[in-house]
């Protein structure tokens, strides 16, 4: 994809609401870089430097401006605080589905944030842009990442082995779906 992509604004819940990234947001850069594995499974910067953190928000601004997808900035709507990310990525969108990433920093961890992130994106993701099909993957062991997807209404479809690389080595995944509206 080439087109460039307007990240909205999206509310989530009564407490939080999506919106694009900011250089404002490298303190939580900073604080995800810091955790043992973030970094491992995502592009966010290890270790922290004020030069990686801002390459991180620009390879944000980067996905939207090529078209290959929407990320989020989850904020706290009390106090404004960047709590984490959530992302629609369009790669697939020619076969009739995109797919979804997301984490939240250790000190948010606990409060719900993921859940409703991921359902604001879901809804506007199946209601608005249509797309037939959501998928996402979770590591077998991370069963917190687990339960936020079955609370959202996602279905494992099951067992990725060696599907993801991770360091040195390859990591299992379980796929879960969604099934938006029909279009054919």
């Amino acid at each position: 994809m080439d087109t460039p992509l307007d990240v909205p604004r999206l509310v989530a819940g009564d407490r939080f609401v999506l919106r694009p990234w900011e250089l404002g947001d490298l303190p939580l850069v900073r604080e995800a870089s810091g955790d043992e594995l973030i970094p491992l499974i995502t592009t966010v910067p290890a270790p922290y430097s004020q030069e990686a953190g801002e390459a991180f928000v620009r390879r944000q601004w980067e996905r939207a401006s090529t078209g290959s997808g929407y990320p989020f900035v989850i904020v706290r709507v009390e106090d404004g605080q960047p709590l984490g990310t959530v992302g629609l990525w369009l790669k697939d969108l020619n076969e009739g589905r995109a797919s979804l990433g997301y984490w939240v920093a250790g000190s948010a961890r606990g409060q719900g944030v993921a859940a409703e992130a991921l359902r604001a994106v879901v809804a506007w993701a199946l209601d608005d842009l249509r797309i037939p099909r959501l998928q996402l993957y979770v590591e077998p062991w991370n069963v917190a990442s687990r339960r936020t997807a079955e609370r959202v209404g996602f279905q494992p479809e099951g067992l990725l082995r060696g599907w993801q690389r991770v360091g040195e080595g390859r990591r299992d995944m379980i796929m879960y779906s969604m099934l938006g509206v029909d279009l054919s």
